[in-house]
């Protein structure tokens, strides 16, 4: 994979402001100069990760995750490398170079993109020429701006008419075939997968289209719905329709609504509800639920109140309960028998639906009316078959205020669990984790103060002047001393994040983590003279390092050993000492 310049991520990563990255994912309090929060990446009960706005890098002290905000949105957000500098390039107001994100997509991924966009503007060019689809988004009253805005189009009535316009060769063919555009029957021919259905393009996280959604404009005509099977650009399990254009529309998305059809999601915008997303003919997975909380902490499920409806609510329930961490919030609203949030919003407007959204139902609510619908609360059998029920799923819940209330619930509700936590044995206090700022830092050899400053700032490298006379000098930590000052100096302004980062898939790249966790008394002036102080002294010790290699020599094969130019340097260097 081609390389992104290191002046561009330097630059990337010196305009982002990691705290703010971070914040807008994790609830973050500040901790003197840094912030803390519980680790994202692993379930916890007490804050252990730390986000640090001076050296523009975050860790865990429980899993040890760590890096930039470029690493951070690769994990949090599931992100590529690339996906990543994109992202925050734009927010930056950056541009990544054209010919680095072209050469950074495989050939084949850049044509099966390319074949999904094709179709979507073939797509939408049918839609312009069709005044029977015009007509049912006129009668849906979907306007010119919200059918641009969705990328909305038109699959026209026919076998092969997508196959006609862009199947031009073999190849394109197979590329059309390969995402989900045709399907091929017994005697293996090859026609158009949609047909006489309004198009809904589904985009990824950057804006691409990967994939479709038809639907019909009658009744009658078949399936309501009809979505692309799974293709190498497209997982329903993972994607959710409108998320782009709720993203595009929100710096802070301050709430999510899940609703089940595509016209759902539009009809909402249309009105004015611009934060509503919906699953891809799916039930909400595990994935979606991550992905819901990764970009709001409150999530409306929006279902028919129908015995369905309850059912695909409960199924959304069970994947977001494991990921209801402290500060994330899930409602659930169920609709009267026979509307849905299209008609719903038609009705009463963007402030009838908001109204209905304030009386939604809270997931510890409806979580234990589901389990206690039939059961007897008033028996010790009920309350012993409530406990069994919700015991499994409550162990789901990472530690935290919510898990404990759930519990205290469930301890209301049937009495279990007071006998349990009277015999349960006292929590030993919590041991004393070094400060936030960084751990106590060891006694440091001259070799590792140094490096442990530049780590602290980067910057601290233009005051060292070349030649580098330490870096002959024998000792561990040398050659990465010499290394670091190098890159700093090559690359000026650049972040403890960003030289952790260099480092990352080495060996050293865990001991320059934890001496980068380090905090130094003092400010950059006492840093600078500190430094400057460290490598005089090894200076010396390379002076003395010599005196002793020439002594060597004499002793070993007499003065007639040296050069003159040894001579003269060995007493030059005496004189010196």
């Amino acid at each position: 994979m081609a390389r992104i310049p290191d002046a561009f991520i330097d630059d990337l990563l010196a305009r982002t402001d990691i705290v703010e990255v971070v914040g807008s994912r994790v609830p973050l309090k500040r901790q003197g100069r840094e912030y803390s929060a519980r680790c994202p990446f692993h379930d916890e009960r007490s804050p252990s990760f730390t986000v640090s706005p001076t050296k523009q890098f975050y860790h865990c002290f429980g899993c040890g995750a760590h890096g930039t905000a470029i690493s951070f949105l690769m994990n949090y957000d599931r992100l590529e490398f690339l996906d990543a500098v994109e992202e925050l390039a734009k927010r930056a107001g950056m541009e990544v170079p054209r010919d680095t994100r072209q050469r950074n997509e495989s050939g084949e991924s850049r044509d099966l993109y390319g074949a999904v966009d094709a179709a979507a503007r073939y797509f939408q060019q049918q839609l312009r020429e069709s005044s029977k689809a015009r007509a049912y988004l006129e009668r849906r009253g979907v306007d010119a701006d919200n059918q641009a805005r969705f990328g909305i189009g038109y699959a026209p009535d026919g076998w092969e008419g997508l196959k006609s316009a862009l199947g031009t060769d073999e190849r394109r063919l197979a590329l059309l075939e390969k995402v989900g555009l045709f399907s091929r029957n017994d005697a293996g021919r090859v026609y158009d997968k949609f047909r006489d259905r309004v198009m809904f393009p589904i985009h990824d996280r950057r804006g691409r289209v990967i994939a479709f959604g038809g639907r019909v404009l009658e009744k009658d005509d078949g399936p309501k719905y009809l979505n692309s099977p799974e293709t190498p650009l497209f997982h329903k399990g993972r994607e959710l329709y409108g998320l782009w254009q709720v993203r595009q529309a929100h710096a802070k998305i301050p709430r999510l609504v899940v609703v089940e059809g595509y016209m759902d999601v539009v009809a909402l915008f249309q009105y004015g509800v611009n934060t509503a997303v919906a699953t891809l003919g799916t039930a909400t997975t595990p994935d979606h639920a991550e992905l819901l909380f990764r970009n709001a902490a409150d999530v409306y499920f929006c279902f028919d109140g129908d015995r369905a409806g309850r059912g695909a609510a409960w199924k959304a329930l069970e994947s977001v309960l494991p990921r209801m961490r402290d500060g994330r919030q899930a409602f659930f609203l169920f609709l009267p028998e026979g509307e849905d949030p299209d008609t719903i919003v038609r009705k009463e407007g963007a402030a009838g639906f908001d109204a209905r959204l304030a009386t939604a139902t809270p997931l510890s609510e409806f979580f234990y009316a589901e389990l206690s619908k039939d059961v007897n609360l008033a028996g010790m059998e009920g309350k012993a078959r409530l406990a069994e029920r919700a015991k499994p799923l409550l162990a789901g819940i990472p530690d935290g205020a919510f898990r404990d209330l759930m519990l205290q619930r469930l301890t209301e509700l049937t009495g279990v669990g007071r006998r349990e936590e009277a015999a349960a044995p006292a929590r030993p206090a919590p041991s004393m984790r070094p400060a936030r700022g960084g751990a106590p830092a060891p006694k440091r050899s001259l070799v590792r103060t140094a490096i442990a400053l530049l780590l602290q700032k980067p910057t601290l490298a233009e005051a060292i002047e070349p030649p580098y006379l330490f870096g002959a000098l024998r000792q561990p930590g040398i050659p990465l001393l010499v290394e670091l000052v190098q890159l700093a100096k090559s690359r000026p302004g650049i972040t403890t994040g960003a030289v952790l980062e260099h480092f990352a898939e080495r060996e050293e790249g865990a001991a320059l983590q934890k001496l980068a966790l380090q905090a130094f008394p003092g400010d950059e002036a006492g840093w600078r003279a500190e430094i400057v102080d460290a490598l005089a002294q090894l200076d010396r010790q390379v002076r003395a390092q010599r005196v002793e290699e020439l002594q060597a020599r004499i002793r070993e094969a007499g003065s007639a050993s040296l050069s003159d130019a040894e001579k003269t340097e060995l007493r030059d260097l005496l004189t010196s000492k």
